[in-house]
Parts: C-alpha cells; sequence; structure tokens
C-alpha cells in the first residue's frame, strides 16, 4: 500500500488501478481476507462493488414503472461558496467534493434533478454502500407499522422479541429504540475492534474473525448478549444494535425478512430504477443497522418522498403522519449530552438526524459520507455517495453540513 498520504485525487480507485486486468496484477488485487473492502484506500473501489465482498439479499424494485425524476442541469452550482465550520476557510461546492471524498452526489429541487456526478468507481447505476443510511429506511418502516396501529411504541422489547428478555434491551420500549435513548454496554468506537460495533461485526462477519474466535456467529445470536448500563429514555447515545433489533422487530411484525419489507413498502411503491443489494449474515439477516446498497437516484428519491410528506411516484406511498413524527424532531434535552460539536441544538428521532438552524431540514447518515439531506423549506434533497478514509462524521461535517446548507440556501433564492 501506498506510504505517502493520499488525497482524493491521488486514491482515485480509477487512478489506483484497483482489479484491472485480465487477471488483476497481484499488487492490484482486493480480497474481502484482508478487509480491503472496509479500509482506505482500498474502500473507495469496494464500496461500489460490495457484493463482490460479502453475500447479500436483493431489494426487488418488481416491475412497475419507474418514478421519473426530470432533469434541468444547472451551472451556477459547482461555484456556490461557504465557509467551513471549523476552520472557517472558504470553499466552493466544487472543491468540496475532493474535500469530502465524494463518489457521487446529486440535488433535488422542487423534484427535479439540478446536479449529478459521479466520480471514481460510481456510476448511475453503480450500488454503493449507503451505511447508516440504511437506519432511515428501518426507521421509517417501522414508523409506518406504529402509524397502523401493528406496533405500539410503549412496548418493551421483551415482549416484541422473547429472545430479548434476558438482555439489556429487555425493559426498553420500542420508541427508545428508534430514538437511540436505550442505555446499553455497547461502545460505537469505529477504530477499536473490540468495541461493541467490533464485536458486531465479528457476528456478522463483515471483516475476517481473528483466529480462534468463539462468538456469536450471527446477529440474532448477537443481540440478546448485549446487556443494560444505565437507565433507558434519558439521553441519546448512538448505538447501531438499536437498529438491528428494530429490524428484527419490524421482520417479526410482517413475517418476513427486512429486504423483502423495504421492496414491498418502500422500493417498488416509489418505483425505485434499480434492485438494491442489502448485506446479510450467515442466517440471511439483512444488516439493518448499515447494509444497504442502492444507486444514487434511489436515494434521492426516497428523500423526494420524504420531503413531499410521503407523496411520490404519483400516490401517497409513506403516510403523511408517519412523515410528520419524523419532521417533529426529537428530544434536545436528550440529545445534547451526546456533545455532537456541529450538531448542536439538533436531536434524532425515528432513525433520522433532525438538523439544526435549518428551518426543519433533516438527514439520513452513515459513516464514510453517505448522506440523504432534506429540505423542506429549500425543497430541496441532497442524496451523496462517498469514501472518507475517516469513518465517523465528525471528520467530514464541518465541510458538509454547511456545503449543503450553502446550496439550499441558493436555490431557495432562485
Amino acid at each position: 500500500m501506498p506510504d505517502k498520504i493520499l488525497d482524493a485525487h491521488s486514491s482515485d480507485p480509477v487512478t489506483m488501478g484497483w482489479m484491472e486486468g485480465l487477471p488483476p496484477a497481484p499488487d492490484k488485487r482486493l480480497a474481502w481476507a484482508r478487509a480491503d473492502h472496509m479500509r482506505f484506500p482500498t474502500h473507495r473501489y469496494a464500496y461500489s462493488r460490495m457484493r463482490e465482498f460479502l453475500p447479500t439479499a436483493r431489494v426487488s424494485r418488481g416491475t412497475g414503472s419507474i418514478w421519473q425524476l426530470p432533469a434541468a442541469l444547472r451551472d451556477d452550482i459547482d461555484a456556490i461558496t461557504f465557509k467551513a465550520m471549523d476552520d472557517g476557510r472558504e470553499l466552493t461546492w466544487a472543491e468540496s467534493l475532493a474535500v469530502n471524498f465524494t463518489d457521487a452526489v446529486l440535488v433535488l429541487h422542487r423534484g427535479t434533478i439540478v446536479y449529478e456526478r459521479y466520480l471514481g468507481a460510481t456510476r448511475q447505476d453503480t450500488p454503493h454502500i449507503a451505511f447508516s443510511v440504511t437506519k432511515s429506511f428501518v426507521g421509517t418502516l417501522a414508523e409506518m407499522l406504529i402509524g397502523e396501529g401493528r406496533l405500539d411504541p410503549q412496548a418493551p422489547i421483551a415482549d416484541l422479541l422473547p429472545e430479548m428478555a434476558g438482555s439489556g434491551f429487555a425493559d426498553a420500549t420500542l420508541a427508545q429504540v428508534m430514538d437511540m435513548t436505550t442505555a446499553l454496554d455497547f461502545s460505537e468506537e469505529y477504530t477499536d475492534p473490540s468495541s461493541g460495533i467490533g464485536a458486531m461485526s465479528n457476528a456478522l462477519g463483515l471483516t475476517p474473525r481473528a483466529p480462534g474466535y468463539a462468538g456469536p456467529g450471527d446477529v440474532y445470536a448477537f443481540l440478546p448478549t448485549i446487556s443494560k448500563s444505565g437507565g433507558h429514555g434519558e439521553r441519546f447515545t448512538y448505538r447501531t444494535c438499536n437498529t438491528e433489533v428494530l429490524g428484527w422487530i419490524v421482520a417479526r411484525t410482517e413475517g418476513k425478512r427486512i429486504d423483502q419489507v423495504l421492496s414491498e413498502r418502500i422500493w417498488a411503491p416509489l418505483g425505485m430504477e434499480q434492485d438494491a443489494d442489502f448485506l446479510i449474515d450467515s442466517t440471511g439477516m439483512p444488516f439493518a443497522g448499515g447494509g444497504l446498497n442502492p444507486v444514487l437516484r434511489d436515494m434521492a428519491r426516497f428523500g423526494e418522498a420524504m420531503r413531499c410528506d410521503g407523496y411520490g411516484n404519483g400516490g401517497q406511498i409513506i403516510a403523511r403522519e408517519v412523515v410528520a413524527a419524523v419532521k417533529a424532531g426529537g428530544s434536545k434535552a436528550a440529545f445534547a449530552p451526546a456533545g455532537y460539536q456541529w450538531l448542536k441544538d439538533g436531536s434524532y428521532t425515528r432513525q433520522w438526524w433532525i438538523m439544526p438552524g435549518n428551518d426543519g431540514a433533516f438527514s439520513a447518515r452513515g459513516i464514510h459520507g453517505q448522506a440523504i439531506y432534506v429540505d423542506p423549506a429549500a425543497e430541496v434533497v441532497i442524496a451523496r455517495f462517498g469514501s472518507h478514509p475517516i469513518a465517523a462524521n465528525t471528520a467530514f461535517d464541518p465541510t458538509s453540513l454547511p456545503a449543503f446548507r450553502a446550496v439550499a440556501e441558493h436555490l431557495a433564492r432562485g
């Protein structure tokens, strides 16, 4: 691997030549066994090829017509300027694409594509891992079931999943799981292989397990091992294990795996243009917290439906009350102690992030730069794929969030 520090241009997967040649040269071959799909710079190729590294299930778009998105591309967006939140330097939107290691980005204004760029190994028809953007799809499905009276948000998890009766989740409510105000002994430290997320990754089989590993071999077996730490409902703490439990509950309620539920309730009705890939564990359980791989335009379609109060593809696909629950936001008091430097005065609810200081904007967010940014006031949706070297959003929020706001404000002005 290169010794020098690589930027977005020098780490471009096409420039690097990963997996090129018939066969590829030995030093250009990538492998799951080395976790090449989850480390920089090789992940810049792998994020657009995840089904070549891990097993997946198909989220079918069905056989219906595609929800057509009209296009009227603008030539003024690249020049939009903003100031980074960390050091105050001025950047253009065009410059921010490289700064944020962008793989693809699309901007909708009033339902029309006004900007669309594909970089590196990602193209319009390329599924790309969305990581925790997946959570917002799952949270929306759960809220749909609540709205239909099929799930009680105050039900204890042990009542919904008897398998969790001995776990730290047992006396948490469904609402607390959805809003991540559970109190659990689980750390979301991505750089620590012994953290909770590291242990869950081992159960999922996301990366190779250490020799002699004797822990849970699937997510169903892992979730009941998580213990309680503190009192539920007191404060927000971001933990992916919440979404795995939520996905299990949605699947149990529907009697179908979450990939099929997502296909039937959102993917096919919204007229998505391509099937999506969903990473699965050894039991076939989809990785609800971060395993969805859609194409960019389909991410944007979901965001547009949320902007339009659940209306998309010519009909009311998601109940207005479901979207209203998201737009209402979560508890700012519960969110504040988490100390998100760039999200002060924000909140979290139904597996969606509520953005501060932008008149009702909300977002689905994933590690390494995945995002759906919805600004109803500006009538703007931004969908982005990325492959930033650092997983946590704190690494690129200072140059992403003001960029999104600047574009939304510019388009709102006309």
